[in-house]
């Protein structure tokens, strides 16, 4: 069974938030984007998917997570800003 949108959207935030370093979110992120393509997924489902990933991380307390967590929040939302400028400049 494949899965869907939500719960890859849920698996890539675990990831994010446990990821050891900065590398490791972009690594994740990438491999996300690149699963994406590979299946031929439309950029605007893309978009779409990325600024509702975005909107859970803006959710998280930064009281509630570590600093390491944290900062794969940040990392995780100026790459997912930067792929989405990147996608939308393609699609015009």
């Amino acid at each position: 069974m494949s899965l869907s949108l939500d719960d890859y959207r849920t698996k890539l935030i675990n990831k994010i938030l446990f990821a050891s370093s900065q590398e490791e979110v972009k690594g994740f992120i990438d491999t996300a984007i690149k699963a994406f393509g590979q299946h031929k997924v439309s950029v605007h489902i893309i978009v779409r998917f990325l600024d509702k990933i975005s909107s859970e991380l803006d959710l998280f307390n930064p009281m509630d997570k570590d600093a390491q967590q944290w900062s794969n929040i940040k990392v995780a939302r100026i790459h997912f800003f930067r792929i989405k400028r990147s996608l939308e400049s393609l699609a015009l």
